[in-house]
């Protein structure tokens, strides 16, 4: 064995099973030294993406205590980081899980390179994606645009079986200096609202795996028809682990396919979902800018308002619609969102309100404890209007009908908007608690009047996008 330590650079892959980096570097016999890097693209994360971040490092680093090892935290430039500690321990290589954003890639790129002219290994591995997004293909040769044939393509594909647990990881003789995370101060920009949030969150990988466990067990067979009631709790949930890799989507995969060899109604169902988050990546790889441009340039000059009076009524969950306000609200809250309830506010937003796609991916970037920037990005795209869709702006959701249709009892409205209610739930309450105080709201007041007619906001956007083809 080597007593040359490996860097196990960890970025969004916080667990120990399934991890091919880790286990990668265990194998080799060295001391394994984990190192998270605060770099820019952490800076740059949206208040809520940022604070449950902080939450995954500390999570993990208690883990890695436990089985005698150490988290080394720095801050700066990776490629800077990266070289100092290497100064400081002698390590010899450098291991890592590959990222797929443009950022992500771009720094990636350029820390193999520079390493490997310093003669350190430099070496990457698989573990965000099912598939790598170039080794999907259409039959004529590059990437899909439409689902469907995405999910024909993949869904006889063999996925590579998950790595065992790494149970243990050698120790270096000597640990190098540590930053505090506690300096940082992850969380400073969610201000009071972490408090409420907090009591939502699922952190770290035994909590992913309970929460896998417990879906399979009591939710996926009724997952098919449940999944859209936002109120039902028919969801998985596991879209906030995914995010911090604190499960695998592979495991997550191979779960859901044992059930469905097993003859479980929902889990087909469940997979084309875990493969639409795949789908997202995918287009991002090949669209990299797809969070700042329409994905179809034809609709380049779309008539789009820019941000305005509106749209501050729907950030604060006061559009006099109780569908997209209950959501707004259950964001606050929790941290996340029903994904029926984010395409009805990205629809209101982008068609009854004509208000640019943009502002509100960056209102979700800034807000959800689960963002992924793929899934973000296609999400409000595809809702929009620009994005991968067959039918690109004819379907308007009504919130009105889609609330009788999906909230029947009126469970998701009472646990979310207090307005009217006598003794309105914890939940709904706690909005008022989370949002900033500047907003100067309070349970007690009158809820708000619609912000425009349902029938004459969808008429007005189909014909400006009839203007804007002519």
């Amino acid at each position: 064995m080597s007593d040359t330590p490996v860097l196990l650079w960890l970025r969004r892959d916080f667990r120990f099973h399934d991890h091919e980096a880790m286990a990668a570097a265990a194998k080799t016999g060295a001391p394994v030294i984990p190192v998270f890097i605060h770099d820019d693209q952490v800076e740059a994360l949206g208040a809520a993406a940022k604070w449950r971040l902080g939450l995954a490092v500390e999570a993990f680093a208690e883990s890695l205590s436990e089985k005698d090892s150490k988290l080394i935290l720095r801050k700066g430039a990776p490629l800077t980081v990266l070289r100092a500690l290497i100064e400081e321990t002698g390590a010899g290589a450098v291991y890592w899980s590959r990222r797929y954003d443009k950022p992500g890639r771009d720094t990636d790129t350029e820390v193999k390179s520079a390493l490997s002219d310093d003669g350190i290994e430099a070496k990457s591995f698989t573990g965000h994606l099912l598939f790598e997004p170039w080794t999907v293909e259409t039959k004529t040769g590059g990437p899909y645009k439409v689902y469907t044939p995405f999910w024909n393509a993949v869904k006889g594909t063999d996925v590579a079986p998950e790595v065992k647990t790494v149970s243990e990881l050698r120790t270096p003789s000597d640990w190098p200096r540590s930053e505090k995370l506690d300096d940082w101060k992850m969380g400073a920009a969610m201000r009071r609202g972490a408090a409420i949030v907090a009591k939502h969150v699922n952190v770290g990988e035994r909590a992913a795996q309970s929460r896998l466990s417990n879906f399979l067990r009591d939710r996926l067979s009724a997952y098919k028809t449940q999944r859209d009631v936002p109120a039902s709790g028919g969801t998985s949930g596991l879209s906030e682990n995914l995010t911090y890799g604190e499960i695998s989507p592979r495991t997550i995969w191979h779960a859901g396919y044992r059930e469905m060899a097993e003859g479980n109604p929902g889990a087909e169902t469940f997979l084309k979902e875990l493969v639409w988050r795949e789908f997202a990546w995918h287009l991002f790889f090949h669209w990299p800018d797809m969070a700042e441009r329409n994905w179809r340039d034809e609709w380049n000059g779309f008539d789009w308002r820019r941000d305005n009076n509106d749209a501050e009524a729907w950030r604060r969950g006061m559009t006099g619609e109780p569908f997209v306000d209950a959501a707004m609200r259950e964001m606050y809250v929790t941290g996340t969102m029903h994904n029926r309830a984010r395409m009805i506010v990205a629809s209101y937003l982008s068609k009854h309100l004509m208000t640019d796609w943009r502002v509100g991916l960056r209102w979700f970037e800034d807000c959800l404890i689960d963002w992924d920037p793929a899934s973000n990005a296609m999400g409000w795209q595809w809702v929009a209007g620009p994005g991968p869709d067959a039918t690109p702006y004819f379907r308007v959701f009504n919130p009105e009908t889609q609330l009788d249709k999906f909230d029947k009892d009126g469970r998701y409205r009472k646990d979310f908007i207090a307005e009217g209610q006598a003794n309105p739930p914890e939940t709904a309450t706690d909005y008022f608690e989370a949002i900033p105080e500047s907003w100067a709201l309070t349970p007690d007041q009158d809820y708000p009047d619609r912000l425009i007619d349902l029938k004459e906001g969808r008429e007005r956007a189909l014909a400006a996008y009839e203007q804007h083809k002519g």
